[in-house]
């Protein structure tokens, strides 16, 4: 029983690694690149590092979507693969949330209007792993529509003043954004 079951396991793990190689055509990028974006306000610097994953003809969000209003599981790790980080050099107030300079791990509720930024304390995680537990605290995202769908996501940081800036996701349908406060 044992031999049979180790067996179904190599043979689970040895399929899907076949369909992922032939998802992503040889030697070319991974499906879900690295990708960074960073500002610096009031001389410090503030940076988030995640993996973009791309729409792929799949309906990302909303009813029968990758991410579902009705999935049990509701957090997305807001990228792929491990979860996406922010560093910050100085503290910041995330719309009305006290963020102490420090590394954290960033997570979106996205089965709600408006989407809510989940700051973590937990870093170092693969992405599908959150602890509601470590929560640093929740905001409120302005939520827009892009002129046409966005088929990579993209996470910017930009200066907005001489001590504020906002976040922005843009992903498929949606824009997602949250001003903040270089303190």
């Amino acid at each position: 029983m044992k031999k049979t079951t180790r067996w179904l396991t190599l043979s689970m793990l040895a399929a899907s690694a076949l369909v992922l190689a032939q998802m992503q055509k040889k030697g070319g990028p991974p499906l879900s690149p690295p990708a960074e974006t960073s500002v610096t306000i009031a001389g410090k610097n503030i940076s988030i590092k995640y993996s973009a994953p791309s729409v792929r003809g799949r309906q990302m969000f909303g009813e029968g979507g990758v991410i579902s209003k009705d999935r049990t599981w509701p957090v997305w790790r807001l990228g792929a693969n491990a979860a996406t980080t922010l560093n910050t050099e100085a503290d910041l107030v995330i719309r009305n949330l006290t963020v102490p300079k420090g590394t954290y791990s960033l997570f979106a509720l996205v089965n709600q209007t408006p989407w809510q930024l989940i700051v973590n304390k937990q870093t170092g995680q693969w992405g599908l792993t959150y602890n509601q537990d470590q929560d640093l605290g929740r905001v409120p995202m302005d939520m827009a529509k892009p002129a046409a769908p966005v088929e990579t996501m993209t996470i910017t940081l930009s200066q907005t003043g001489p001590n504020t800036g906002k976040l922005e996701v843009q992903f498929e349908n949606y824009i997602a954004s949250v001003p903040f406060t270089v303190k």
